[in-house]
């Protein structure tokens, strides 16, 4: 199942466009259409994310993310916000909000926002792994040591990282856009074509068959996956 999402949302035609939008992105999809009920429901589930409008009736928004961060609720919130209100989106960062979007949106910005929010999460969630084995390979992530078959190996730094971030996301596909953010954290000058360079010496490093490689795969046209 995908990630949880609370929509609080009052327009019905709006709950109901990105209910489906989001459906279909393979999100689990909740709604409440005012501010209190959205609140408890809030509280008393688990979501990954909270699409939170302002202008709602019985409790605003911005009343509705106070309660969450004052019950110690740390899921995501990404507001729901018109053109004009340049301060209650200013006001509702400080208050805890994560981010905000602002009316009328385009469908895939609004994609975009929420696939990198839930990325973060889940990466300041992941515990990173320190050492691991995979064959005759020995990767000490800590201290950087690394051996295969007892003989040391030399990863430079990116090449360890990009490897951890792997590692770490084992049997799970991870997209070039990902690992440019999540490693290189866009860098000038650092393009889909770097990764697959470092892939490569990865391979030629670690692998006992570089051109038939047993644990970095190739995801053809989206990325990476490691196995092992």
């Amino acid at each position: 199942m995908g990630s949880r999402i609370l929509l609080i949302e009052d327009e019905p035609g709006l709950v109901m466009t990105l209910s489906d939008l989001l459906q279909a992105e393979g999100y689990d999809v909740e709604s409440a259409r005012d501010g209190l009920t959205g609140l408890a429901r809030a509280t008393q589930q688990t979501f990954d994310l909270i699409l939170l409008d302002i202008m709602l009736p019985g409790m605003n928004g911005l009343d509705v993310c106070t309660k969450l961060r004052q019950r110690g609720k740390d899921v995501a919130i990404l507001m729901l916000t018109a053109k004009t209100q340049l301060t209650d989106r200013v006001v509702g960062l400080k208050l805890g909000a994560d981010d905000y979007i602002t009316k009328p949106f385009e469908p895939p910005e609004l994609l975009a926002r929420i696939e990198a929010m839930l990325r973060r999460l889940r990466k300041e969630k992941l515990t990173p792994i320190t050492r691991y084995q995979f064959d005759d390979v020995d990767l000490n992530f800590e201290s950087g040591a690394v051996t295969k078959a007892g003989a040391e190996i030399s990863l430079a730094s990116k090449e360890l990282e990009l490897l951890r971030y792997l590692i770490d996301r084992r049997g799970k596909v991870v997209s070039r856009e990902e690992l440019l953010e999540a490693v290189w954290e866009y860098q000038p000058g650092v393009s889909s074509r770097t990764i697959d360079v470092h892939v490569a010496w990865l391979r030629q490093k670690l692998e006992d068959t570089p051109q038939t490689p047993r644990h970095i795969h190739t995801v053809r046209g989206v990325g990476y996956r490691f196995s092992g």
